[in-house]
């Protein structure tokens, strides 16, 4: 934020008074303010989890005790420890459900708690340039907030498998120039409406420097949180994932050289997509409309472009011959 800039008055002595101009320093302080504001509104939303593998972050869901957080956050585990800015006394918590090909994980905190809910955008509306603030515990400093803007909509990432996780393939993401570090997971992107937009996932990745790549990181939109928390906290299962799926399992299958081939199928889900299409165990899948699959992780890129009962045209190898099979998506 600039600095408050004074400006002195010049010209002759005899020329009287100049009338006073507004200081080039108040939009940064509106500005300001504006941030204040926010950071009071959604701060006590925010809190951060703790357990015996590590720290992240969540955001109250609802007025019943439940909190949203990354899939990859709660891992294995089935109890937790929650803090909250507004409060140094832990609470306890326990894993409702988890849904990794999405990442997001609902826990409740158990007794009358009396924990303040977010509010969640419609994040179909996020607009490139839209100032953003991130609010979760990066490296263990509680309650820490970060700025930036969306720097992109509608990113497909794959998040890599972590202990715990088994990696996931994202679509619809925000990405951001806010700061995403450890332990923000979980945590909040907050509008300057002091709504949640998303919930910081994963930092991009510099491959040829190593660490994270300064100011690319990705949020789950908020209406993918609310679709699939909701389910959650409601069943602990998803049943409605929005997700399209082939109903397959599947595994990278290398050339001799170990280059990859394409997408092997492991096995066929009875009765699915790829069963009543006539895909069968040991077929490799080479491409989906033409996009080329040559890994399982290729697989899920392309398929988180699709929606549930689109037709696609899977190009497979069957018996060592190539072929084209129609195929009506099921939900993942």
């Amino acid at each position: 934020m600039g600095a408050l800039v004074l400006s002195g008055c010049t010209g002759g002595g005899d020329a009287g008074p100049t009338p006073s101009s507004p200081a080039v320093g108040a939009p940064a302080l509106d500005e300001q303010t504006a941030y204040e504001r926010v950071i009071r509104k959604v701060l006590p939303t925010v809190v951060e989890i703790r357990s015996t593998s590590g720290l992240g972050s969540g955001v109250v869901f609802d007025s019943m005790g439940d909190i949203v957080t990354n899939a990859h956050v709660v891992g294995t585990e089935k109890q937790f420890e929650v803090l909250s800015a507004a409060s140094a006394t832990s609470m306890k918590a326990s894993l409702v459900g988890s849904y990794p090909p999405n990442d997001l994980a609902v826990i409740r905190v158990s007794g009358a708690h009396k924990l303040q809910p977010a509010t969640f955008a419609d994040s179909s509306q996020a607009q490139v340039g839209e100032i953003v603030l991130a609010m979760g515990n990066p490296l263990g400093l509680s309650a820490t907030v970060t700025n930036g803007i969306v720097s992109a909509t509608g990113r497909t990432v794959t998040e890599p498998a972590s202990p715990g996780s088994p990696g996931a393939t994202l679509p619809d993401m925000l990405q951001t120039s806010a700061p995403i570090n450890p332990g923000n997971s979980g945590g909040a992107l907050v509008d300057m409406s002091g709504q949640v937009l998303g919930i910081p996932t994963l930092a991009a990745v510099n491959s040829e420097q190593g660490g994270a790549a300064p100011g690319i990181g990705f949020a789950i939109p908020a209406n993918q949180v609310r679709r699939i928390a909701g389910q959650l906290a409601t069943s602990g299962t998803v049943t409605n994932s929005g997700r399209a799926a082939l109903g397959v399992h599947v595994t990278t299958v290398a050339d001799q050289a170990g280059q990859p081939l394409g997408v092997g199928v492991v096995a066929v889900t009875p009765g699915g997509p790829a069963d009543k299409a006539g895909i069968q165990p040991g077929d490799i899948i080479l491409a989906i409309n033409g996009t080329p699959t040559p890994t399982a992780q290729a697989l899920g890129a392309a398929l988180a472009e699709f929606r549930p009962g689109q037709k696609v045209s899977v190009t497979i190898e069957h018996g060592g011959t190539k072929k084209q099979v129609q195929v009506t998506l099921g939900q993942l």
